[in-house]
């Protein structure tokens, strides 16, 4: 794991997790949270014993009302913005009620990523996150909203079927609808819901 990803795993810095590797920090109020997601005990990042799993607590038992869903680290363009084919991806939790008001769809079928723009206000604001149901890639009603991709290009657009394709709407009235031919769009999955930043 790299120390940028335990830092976000954690909630610290980078710079955070490197002062603490290399000494020139001591002592950290996540020591027991770093060795959690490190799988291993606080006492053996501290050096007070050579066995990671020393004085390691019972783990404990999996919550059936806490659920991991998948957080990219991707921005789908309310326009279009070019996909990453690797993009980075770590689990969120959060309780499998709140994502029930949003979906009944297996949780392993759902991601949130980042909407980036304007054309979809005032639906999807600028940098909100979307919820995205992946089992949902058949465009059977009109006017919803889909994570979609031409070619390298990915985008969050409402999108209409008409008999020459498909016709691809922004929420924003300056911006104009689109189209793409039969077999042009691909169809990553339906959004489901938004979470907004203030």
């Amino acid at each position: 794991m790299s120390q940028s990803a335990l830092g976000r795993e954690v909630g610290v810095s980078q710079q955070t997790i490197h002062k603490l590797i290399v000494g020139q920090s001591r002592s950290s109020g996540r020591i027991g949270k770093i060795a959690r997601v490190l799988q291993t005990t606080p006492d053996y990042l501290e050096g007070e014993t050579d066995d990671p799993h020393a004085n390691a607590p019972l783990p404990a038992p999996p919550r059936e009302d806490v659920v991991q869903v998948a957080m990219l680290d991707l921005a789908y363009g309310m326009g279009e913005t070019f996909l990453e084919h690797s993009p980075e991806v770590r689990h969120e939790e959060f309780p499998l009620a709140f994502i029930r008001h949003f979906t009944k769809s297996r949780v392993t079928d759902l991601m949130i990523a980042e909407g980036v723009g304007d054309s979809m206000a005032p639906t999807i604001g600028p940098n909100d996150l979307v919820l995205i149901d992946r089992a949902a890639i058949n465009l059977n009603i009109d006017d919803r909203i889909w994570a979609c991709a031409i070619g390298e290009m990915g985008m969050i657009k409402r999108l209409r079927a008409s008999g020459e394709g498909i016709t691809i709407l922004s929420d924003n009235p300056l911006v104009p609808d689109n189209h793409a031919a039969d077999g042009e769009l691909h169809i990553i999955g339906r959004v489901v819901g938004t979470f907004g930043r203030l």
